[in-house]
């Protein structure tokens, strides 16, 4: 039976109109959705990795896998004796180091008291000495108009000569006292570099027994533990983990042609594979400045023969709002699905 006119044009009209509708749909940009989402993200936490800055030998562990511990928390301890030795050998270098310099104060005052004796020991040569010049002045007039002997004018013309000797002596004697204050005082600047430099090493002794001691750097989970009892360990080597679980955040790697009305503050609502029901809410805290090929150690662009153009993905930071109960099961690595509601 053959359909009405009025039917057949009904019915192409409807298809036109379907045809033209899918035809906009698929003709859109991707963007203009009221929502974006993608099942390529994954929970992700900033952990630390933890490793000795000595070597030695582990001589205990106070932590368990996953135990949540907090900043600050011994996790294990280096055997110390050996950095123990060390520490005391340099507290007896800054001791040694402190009596030479107080030996050097006491040798500078006693030098003082030297320059004193030889100072008071110049000026009793001096007076002698003026003393016999004019003697030797007074013999010499009485000798010229015979009142006196030669004998005497000689005697004092010697004893002229031996307090001119004697001053001169007691001269060089204190210029050498002054000297020896400057030699001192040379010494006893070196001896304080000394102490400086042996408290210096003292100070590095006490940071290298102060590493024994093995701490968190941040409150978490202990996570991927490979320390053990006995075991010798370098500096560097990881031991252990430690996982900021209440610090999680999400890792979201959307499509560029998803990301056009994509903003930080928006509203996310993030399905767990591991939580099954559990929607959790979040919002965008900041999109990556490259995609995840600009990073690749071989950059996968080829500059020869023919071109396929790939749609690139870029990362997107998400963060949990905190408060929810849900949140606390989460872990780094777990799957998730995360939708912006761009339209916010």
């Amino acid at each position: 039976m053959a359909l009405p006119n009025n039917a057949r044009i009904a019915g192409a009209v409807l298809l036109l109109a379907a045809a033209a509708g899918a035809l906009y749909y698929l003709g859109r940009p991707e963007s203009d959705g009221a929502s974006q989402s993608t099942d390529h993200a994954y929970v992700q936490a900033d952990y630390t990795v933890v490793a000795p800055e000595v070597a030695g030998t582990i001589a205990a562990v106070h932590v368990r896998d996953n135990q949540v511990v907090e900043k600050g928390a011994l996790l294990a301890t280096i055997d110390e004796r050996d950095f123990v030795v060390a520490l005391d050998a340099a507290r007896a270098q800054v001791a040694s180091a402190r009596a030479g310099i107080a030996s050097l104060q006491a040798h500078l005052a006693q030098q003082q008291n030297a320059i004193r004796q030889a100072r008071a020991a110049l000026a009793a040569d001096e007076a002698a000495f003026r003393l016999a010049d004019a003697n030797q002045a007074r013999y010499r007039n009485l000798a010229s108009d015979g009142s006196g002997s030669v004998q005497a004018l000689q005697q004092a013309e010697a004893q002229f000569g031996i307090q001119g000797a004697t001053r001169d002596r007691s001269r060089a004697a204190l210029q050498a006292a002054r000297q020896v204050v400057a030699i001192l005082g040379a010494d006893l600047d070196k001896a304080r570099a000394a102490l400086l430099q042996a408290q210096a090493a003292q100070a590095a002794a006490e940071l290298k027994l102060s590493y024994t001691r093995i701490t968190a750097p941040v409150g978490g989970t202990v996570g991927q533990k490979a320390v053990r009892v006995g075991a010798y360990v370098n500096p560097g080597k990881p031991l252990l983990a430690v996982v900021p679980l209440d610090a999680v955040y999400i890792s979201a790697n959307f499509r560029e042609t998803q990301l056009a009305r994509v903003a930080p503050g928006q509203p996310v609502e993030i399905e767990v594979d591991a939580l099954p029901g559990v929607v959790l809410k979040g919002s965008v805290d900041s999109l990556g400045p490259a995609s995840g090929a600009t990073y690749s150690a071989i950059a996968p662009y080829n500059a020869t023969g023919n071109f396929t153009k790939i749609v690139q993905r870029l990362p997107v930071r998400i963060a949990i709002v905190p408060g929810q109960a849900a949140a606390s099961r989460l872990r780094a690595g777990m799957s998730v699905t995360p939708t912006i509601r761009t339209e916010s």
